[in-house]
């Protein structure tokens, strides 16, 4: 029974196509417009939080794209060192989780005397109302 209805589903298909064998084929055309555009690789960059904090240090002075491209840079290769330094410390104390601990240590490594003090100390703060948040 199912091969005489497959049969007439076929049969009905090649009448329909006899009889409007252009309609049956045609598809819609898509207009140029719809076309989807490619949207621009994200570039993730610093430069709204550098422009902040030049903001609280000095109001009214600007910086310039290429300033802030080496800005950009140097905070980059910064964030490198003391990621690869605390994890070089995680793996020598058997560990497998960077804690702040090591960034800490690895703070004191990298950076020279007074600007480690200070970086340690907002280190400190910041870890401070992160976990006192509600």
């Amino acid at each position: 029974m199912s091969a005489k209805r497959t049969k007439t589903i076929a049969a009905t298909i090649a009448d329909a196509e006899k009889v409007a064998p252009k309609a049956a084929k045609k598809t819609p055309a898509k207009a140029p417009a719809e076309k989807k555009k490619r949207r621009k690789a994200r570039h993730e960059t610093f430069s709204t939080y550098i422009y902040k904090v030049l903001r609280q240090v000095h109001p009214e002075t600007g910086i310039s794209n290429r300033a802030m491209s080496i800005m950009n840079s140097f905070i980059n290769d910064i964030f490198e060192r003391l990621a690869t330094e605390s994890g070089r410390l995680t793996r020598i104390n058997k560990r497998e989780t960077i804690s702040s601990r090591e960034i800490q240590t690895a703070v004191r490594l990298l950076l020279p005397g007074e600007l480690a003090k200070h970086a340690i100390s907002e280190g400190t703060k910041a870890v401070t109302k992160f976990t006192t948040a509600p």
